[in-house]
């Protein structure tokens, strides 16, 4: 069994679990793992270590019945979150293992499906593991994205007409993202920052972009800021996201695990946010004006609450 297989496994027995469960219990079910003591728990941690570098939640409680008390281990169904996938036919089968594993509240029972399913798949799902909050804004624009419609709306004070194209759901916020016919190019979206009602054009009228494959949307460069070079220190804990989402030649490896990765940045808002999911294992260290920005955000915000 790979390494990604089993770490897909794990997550998967850790979202359907309704209780804790023990190392010994997901070695069982999970299986792949090697026989020696010694060694699986060893590969055990770094497997768990890497799915928290993902942003998977793993949290340990007791085991119930047990004495003394044995941990074990689940995944917090209400933080876990993933991205849309995609909507080219060779990611369908990525899309309804998502709709499978997370509700979308509001969004309606189809509304998956309308973002390129069809009736040809054999298996439906069985019951939600997860739940994600949707708005009435979040549900017109992944209709619009199936439908290939342009979606019209005010953000920030500006009128917008966007070429809708993917939807993501990150730190408990909805994004859109797509070409920007108002500034001719690509640009990101919180949904929520979106002011008054979104309307929508005639269907099929533009060409669906393919999808991005494993990289992520870069929210950072899609603003309309003059762009500036950004260097950010990772720490080890969690520099796997770095080496599985940007370039090589974006990141510089450190002696200690860590590392510095370069980011050019054109939205200082959606910069802020990415750094601060880092929580602590994240510093920037370069240029001055993003770093102090940063760090006023934070201290206005721990005076504030």
């Amino acid at each position: 069994m790979s390494k990604l297989e089993r770490l897909l496994k794990l997550l998967a027995v850790l979202l359907d679990t309704a209780i804790p469960l023990s190392a010994g219990d997901l070695r069982q079910r999970i299986g792949g793992y090697p026989d020696v003591d010694a060694t699986f728990r060893r590969t055990f941690e770094r497997d768990k270590d890497d799915l928290r570098s993902m942003g998977v939640t793993i949290r340990v409680a007791s085991v119930p019945g047990t004495e003394p008390p044995i941990d074990g281990y689940i995944v917090d169904q209400d933080e876990y979150a993933g991205q849309d996938p995609g909507l080219t036919p060779e990611e369908l089968a990525a899309l309804h293992l998502a709709a499978a594993l997370v509700r979308a509240d509001e969004l309606g029972d189809d509304a998956f499906w309308k973002l390129g399913g069809t009736g040809e798949i054999d298996t439906e799902p069985s019951g939600s593991m997860g739940a994600i909050s949707s708005t009435e804004e979040a549900g017109v624009l992944h209709s619009a994205i199936a439908e290939r419609r342009v979606a019209s709306f005010t953000y920030l004070g500006v009128e917008r007409a966007l070429e809708p194209a993917r939807m993501s759901f990150t730190r408990g916020q909805w994004y859109v993202s797509g070409h920007d016919r108002t500034r001719g190019a690509e640009r990101v979206f919180r949904v929520d920052r979106i002011n008054g009602a979104i309307t929508l054009g005639e269907p099929n009228a533009y060409e669906r972009q393919p999808a991005r494959g494993p990289e992520v949307v870069r929210t950072w460069e899609l603003g309309d800021e003059d762009p500036v070079t950004a260097r950010v220190k990772i720490d080890a804990e969690v520099a796997l996201w770095a080496r599985v989402h940007l370039r090589a030649d974006e990141i510089e490896h450190l002696d200690d695990g860590s590392v510095v990765v370069r980011a050019l940045v054109s939205n200082t808002d959606a910069f802020r946010d990415w750094v601060l999911t880092f929580l602590d294992n994240a510093e920037v260290l370069e240029p001055p004006h993003l770093r102090t920005m940063i760090t006023d955000w934070l201290r206005e915000t721990v005076e504030s609450a």
